[in-house]
């Protein structure tokens, strides 16, 4: 409630400064002269900075855009090429959290047999961390030449991203324990002596929806089930949620679904610079900004386009 509050206060802050702001400008205009009328050009860009927040708020404005959530990173088939692509995309996501100021940690992650990942899933706290995230849920393609081929030939690869919010309420779901796939293993990851030694770590798999959740990073592993519960909890109410709307949707006779294995964004590094997002039609050349963290252009491009 605290936090509500706040972005609410913010909100309406932001609204009532900016309105008060143009009246008093629009008012200066009719009193200043040509040469006067210069210096308040230099008030634009404040106004239009702050027209913008406010337009990203009312775009954020479904019902679990302020929540938390978890985002996972798996690559695609390719074996290295891909582990290594779902690396690059793990650190973008680490450089953006950190400029959005979020906190995050790593629920669960799985190296690659050479190098890169297999897996990786974070958890990421913070305002909006669902209405900012969601749309990067989706197939991730790379082109680049090879720095595992040693005849330097281009390469595509591919990694799926797949976000679930944190729903901030008591999930009254129905797991039952005959459905489930226990399974318990030895933490590959960092956290000492005690969790890489015992088996702390915990993967369940639902058997009638094949949905598989894990976790690591607890020492112990009661812990570890509790927070791998929550994430498949999570899930199974998404699932649900996806089956309503396809519900409503077909008695609306909307034939439009969302194809989640759809490809959403391409990052071309060779033979030219180019990433762009197959939604919005955003482009942009600064592939290095974007890979360390800079994208909230692409995702307000995407939110904007959806409008």
């Amino acid at each position: 409630m605290s936090q509500e509050l706040t972005s609410l206060k913010k909100e309406l802050e932001t609204y009532l400064n900016t309105k008060q702001n143009l009246v008093d400008n629009l008012e200066l205009i009719d009193i200043l002269s040509n040469e006067e009328l210069e210096s308040l050009k230099e008030e634009f860009p404040k106004l239009e900075k702050k027209l913008e927040e406010l337009e990203l708020s009312c775009l954020l404005s479904e019902e679990h855009d302020k929540l938390n959530c978890y985002l996972e990173i798996h690559p695609g088939a390719g074996g290295t090429e891909s582990c290594d692509w779902a690396s690059m995309l793990a650190r973008m996501y680490q450089r953006f959290f950190e400029t959005m100021n979020y906190k995050y940690e790593i629920i669960e992650s799985q190296k690659g047999e050479e190098a890169g990942l297999k897996s990786i899933t974070f958890y990421i706290k913070g305002l909006y961390a669902y209405g900012y995230l969601k749309k990067e849920k989706g197939v991730h393609r790379l082109v680049r030449i090879s720095p595992f081929d040693s005849n330097k030939r281009r390469h595509t690869s591919f990694a799926s991203v797949l976000v679930t919010p944190e729903y901030n309420k008591e999930l009254n779901i129905e797991i039952k324990e005959t459905d489930l796939k226990i399974d318990v293993y030895h933490s590959s990851g960092a956290g000492g002596q005690s969790v890489n030694t015992s088996n702390s770590a915990v993967r369940i798999t639902h058997l009638p929806t094949k949905i598989v959740v894990t976790c690591q990073n607890e020492r112990s592993q009661l812990n570890n089930k509790d927070q791998a519960m929550k994430m498949l909890k999570n899930k199974l109410y998404e699932l649900e949620m996806q089956k309503r709307q396809e519900e409503m949707s077909n008695l609306k006779g909307d034939m439009s679904s969302i194809n989640f294995g759809s490809q959403i964004r391409s990052y071309v590094l060779e033979p030219y610079k180019m990433i762009k997002d197959n939604r919005s039609n955003f482009e942009t050349s600064n592939v290095g900004k974007v890979l360390d963290g800079e994208l909230l252009p692409i995702i307000k491009s995407v939110l904007k386009a959806k409008e």
